[in-house]
């Protein structure tokens, strides 16, 4: 609480940056990307700086994302902001609240005459990232979504169709009955477990993760996804924890190498994975969409994306903004897009990489890669399905986390473990309402 108030007091006292003594104006860009990202990420900016004289980009690793953030804000206090700073998309009400330190992307590109329309870019993708009117505050970056992969080997030796990836959460968990009776380890598992459990599914089956459109329309909104059909599929992994089934692999990317080494034959995991797991896996895979349960009304919707933006910020000198419109009118070509996109397994951002990278056959040479797209395209997003707006959600995310693990362990039932994440993650909710300037 007392950091989330620092850190706006912080952003609205911003100051006047410095003007680079360089010919070509230098543009600091701190971001949270290491290893091979990085190095595709050093790649973009070099290119940019390549194509033209006037600008030079520098990219910064900073750490991860919340060390990327808090670096950021903290150099306010001496006026040496970045012009550009990568956010990971659970922050972005942290970000929105922070209207001083901000320079929406949307004005930005209309001050330099650059072009830039919404209509241009995947609906999943603007809308989790603009305000009520439509209106882009961050320039979309590295997208992903959950997808399904599952072991084809293990399915051929359990009888199971290698073709045939389950559509929904009832096939999934009879295939996944069928891998343990044929020996694995655990049936199936997944990453990030509030994201693709309780976020996307709730997306994905067109279900609200809060009030007031998951926060979009206000900072008032209030948790409510311990409904029915959330608590069913809770109460479903618990089950199925029993036999291992279901085995539950821990938070973050913890549970993707038990799918790589072989231990289970079903995985959901990031979309952005899928380059990492076929390196690293030793058997054929298979791809699918993510699974849901077909007697909830309007399933399959959407599923959200996770990943990050970037973000301009305010008080640099005026000849650094006219060079970040540049390089976002750069990083938005289709051929960049596309690039990108078929280098890192993140989703392309607009609709013209995406329809470039078909033409050029490489969804036929990589089968699988296309699924992301298919899936968070494969409705318009709804106001249940375009994404989420609520402060806090880190923290949040944690205590939903903790509450399915006693779900999980048969600690607590699925209902109590879901009412206390609620309960919990309005408690914070309040706390950052009371904080926001905009109270």
């Amino acid at each position: 609480m007392v950091r989330r108030v620092v850190w706006i007091g912080l952003f609205l006292c911003s100051g006047l940056g410095t003007v680079s003594a360089h010919a070509a104006t230098e543009i600091m860009w701190w971001h949270a990307m290491s290893g091979q990202l990085g190095k595709q990420l050093d790649k973009l900016a070099a290119d940019f700086n390549g194509s033209q004289s006037d600008y030079h980009i520098v990219p910064t690793y900073k750490g991860t994302y919340t060390e990327t953030v808090t670096a950021a804000i903290f150099a306010f206090r001496s006026r040496s902001q970045p012009a550009i700073v990568q956010v990971n998309e659970i922050a972005t009400a942290t970000m929105t609240a922070a209207k001083g330190a901000i320079y929406p992307v949307f004005e930005l590109m209309r001050d330099e005459q650059e072009a830039f329309s919404p209509s241009a870019y995947l609906p999943a993708v603007t809308g989790y990232y603009a305000d009520a009117d439509g209106n882009m505050l961050s320039f979309p970056f590295n997208a992903s979504t959950p997808i399904l992969y599952y072991n084809k080997d293990q399915f051929r030796a359990a009888g199971l169709d290698p073709e045939t990836p389950p559509k929904t959460w009832s096939e999934l968990g009879k295939m996944a009955k069928r891998l343990r009776e044929h020996g694995m380890v655990c049936g199936f598992t997944t990453s990030w477990p509030s994201w693709i459990n309780i976020e996307n599914f709730s997306a994905y089956h067109n279900l609200p993760i809060a009030t007031r459109d998951n926060g979009f329309a206000g900072l008032d909104a209030a948790l409510s996804f311990n409904n029915p059909q959330v608590t069913r599929h809770i109460a479903q992994l618990a089950e199925w924890q029993k036999s291992k089934v279901f085995d539950y692999g821990g938070r973050g990317q913890a549970a993707e190498p038990r799918f790589q080494k072989g231990e289970c034959g079903i995985f959901i995991g990031s979309s952005a994975t899928r380059a990492d797991i076929k390196a690293n896996s030793k058997f054929e895979i298979g791809y699918g969409m993510m699974p849901y349960w077909p007697d909830v009304a309007g399933a399959p919707q959407n599923s959200i994306i996770g990943g990050a933006t970037l973000w301009v910020l305010r008080d640099r000198p005026a000849a650094e903004y006219k060079g970040v419109a540049k390089f976002f009118a750069y990083l938005s070509r289709p051929d960049i897009q596309a690039a990108w996109h078929q280098n890192t397994g993140y989703l392309p951002i607009t609709q013209a990489a995406f329809d470039l990278t078909r033409t050029q056959g490489f969804y036929d040479r990589n089968p699988g890669a296309a699924i992301s797209i298919e899936q968070v395209t494969l409705h318009p997003p709804t106001q249940n399905s375009r994404g989420l707006r609520l402060g806090s959600f880190v923290l949040i995310r944690d205590a939903i986390e903790d509450e399915m693990e006693q779900a999980f362990s048969g600690r607590k039932p699925a209902q109590a473990a879901l009412n206390a994440a609620v309960e919990r993650g309005n408690r914070l909710l309040r706390q950052f309402e009371r904080a926001s300037p905009d109270r």
